[in-house]
């Protein structure tokens, strides 16, 4: 199962290396499925291993002039804040046992566990249903919605810290629709708020979690490698069509833990 687990670390990289998004819908199940890692502290580690995946990432598309420093500021100032407040205060404030129905239990585990396959299968619908729109499109009456960018800047920050996800899926809608960027942009600047939110959110874990740093690292590295690979591939592939595999296979897998979490929950991983 590790031998696995390491492979799909790889596949993480590769995943936000193509679409600039993606890795962290995957980071949660592999290591709770495949290092058996309890939910809560998966959430914390997938924090770390976006958020180093994707500051890698995000070098080159600076370089290349595709990373909107003005929007990153305004979306990523109370993105980071609302993530580290999350980690620090909200998570560990949820109690153990939510709530009982007879035999049945909400568990903190559970409960973001199924948070976290609604948000898969919500994402999985916007990457299905993705239209290839042009970049002169996308620019067309350049009004940036600042205010708005903020809330959903917090709004984003509050979702990252509670189930771990970088929550690209989100932030790249956000950035086309309500900062009109050009796509190649929205992913770059994307991969710069993720990093930042994501490694300062891992921070609210440190005094409350006890961290397994050969494993995190060893996955960071893996995931790492992943993003070389798919920014190799994404020069020679349709980036639309594997958005839309990729959006199936996502939602095949948050319909599976769904279905896993509530009928056939596996002890003290569940």
């Amino acid at each position: 199962m590790e031998i696995i687990g390491y492979l799909a670390s790889v596949i993480i990289g590769i995943s936000l290396g193509l679409i600039g998004g993606g890795g962290s819908i995957l980071t949660v199940p592999v290591l709770v499925y495949l290092f058996k890692i309890e939910p809560v502290v998966a959430t914390a580690y997938s924090l770390f291993i976006v958020g180093s995946s994707s500051l890698v990432g995000a070098i080159p598309k600076y370089k290349q002039g595709n990373v909107n420093v003005k929007t990153a500021i305004i979306f990523g100032i109370p993105s980071i804040i609302a993530v580290y407040a999350t980690r620090k205060w909200i998570v560990p404030a949820i109690p153990s046992t939510i709530f009982q129905w007879g035999d049945w239990i909400l568990t903190k585990s559970l409960l973001l566990m199924l948070l976290f396959a609604v948000l898969m299968v919500v994402a999985s619908f916007s990457m299905i249903r993705s239209k290839n729109r042009t970049d002169s499109e996308m620019n067309s009456g350049q009004v940036f919605n600042y205010p708005l960018i903020f809330l959903e800047g917090i709004l984003v920050g509050i979702l990252t810290g509670l189930v771990g996800a970088g929550g690209g899926f989100l932030i790249i809608p956000a950035l086309v629709m309500l900062s009109k960027l050009p796509m190649k942009q929205a992913v770059g600047t994307s991969l710069v708020i993720i990093a930042a939110k994501s490694l300062i959110g891992f921070t609210g874990d440190l005094q409350t979690q006890v961290i397994d740093w050969k494993l995190l690292l060893t996955v960071s590295i893996l995931a790492i490698a992943g993003i070389f690979i798919g920014d190799r591939l994404s020069k020679k592939l349709d980036g639309n069509n594997l958005k839309k595999a990729f959006g199936w296979f996502v939602l095949i897998m948050g319909i599976y833990i769904i279905v896993q979490q509530l009928f056939f929950p596996l002890g003290n991983h569940s």
